[in-house]
């Protein structure tokens, strides 16, 4: 029987979830870059440092691959939500929380406006095929509504708000400042983008949701 060469190498064994996150990542990163029609499958393998077949046996295509990206982005920020743990806080507080926790997460994903920007001028074509967004929202706007209902009985909000136009007024209130600073800051001759600035929008969009549920 021949001896075992000292510089044989093992052949590695493949670990599809740690090769899916490679891929996932890299796609993330390029379809930032570049925006959908303008990324490469051929990039991505390379970001990711594997085989680009590997791209097409795990996500099946480029579309399949940017829809995974898209639901991977929209999970984060549901799952940021969760963590503040809403349902166990005195109304108030908890849209206060919700509102801060919202504008925080645009302010540390600034790829998220990139991507929903990139999808929203595909007419929101990989989201609408999704299985995962709905299940993922419905959830939130139940809470939302819980919490609405709580602050009415307890005479500090008014009534009639419409659980999911408030998430869209939050959601909107901090998305158009971080999607349009530069044109923002130069229309205004401010630097929108600074620590100082950003902080003043912060309390500013707490403070007029708040201001709006008052009775």
């Amino acid at each position: 029987m021949p001896k075992k060469r000292s510089n044989d190498v093992k052949p590695q064994r493949r670990d599809p979830a740690a090769t899916r996150r490679k891929l996932l990542t890299a796609a993330r990163r390029e379809f930032a870059d570049s925006g959908l029609a303008g990324a490469r499958v051929d990039e991505i393998a390379a970001r990711a440092g594997v085989n680009k077949q590997l791209v097409y046996h795990y996500f099946g295509d480029k579309d399949a691959l940017y829809l995974a990206v898209l639901e991977w982005v929209y999970e984060e920020i549901r799952a940021q939500e969760r963590k503040l743990n809403l349902e166990g806080l005195p109304p108030q507080q908890a849209i206060k929380k919700l509102i801060e926790s919202s504008f925080d997460h645009l302010a540390a994903h600034p790829d998220f406006i990139v991507l929903l920007n990139d999808e929203n001028r595909g007419g929101a074509r990989h989201v609408r095929g999704s299985r995962k967004l709905e299940a993922m929202h419905s959830p939130l706007v139940s809470m939302v509504s819980a919490i609405l209902s709580e602050g009415v009985k307890a005479g500090i909000f008014r009534k009639g708000i419409n659980p999911v136009h408030l998430y869209i007024s939050i959601a909107g209130l901090s998305y158009f400042y971080f999607s349009n600073t530069p044109t923002l800051s130069a229309i205004f001759g401010k630097d929108l983008s600074s620590k100082a600035a950003k902080q003043a929008r912060r309390r500013h969009v707490v403070d007029l949701v708040m201001h709006s549920l008052r009775p």
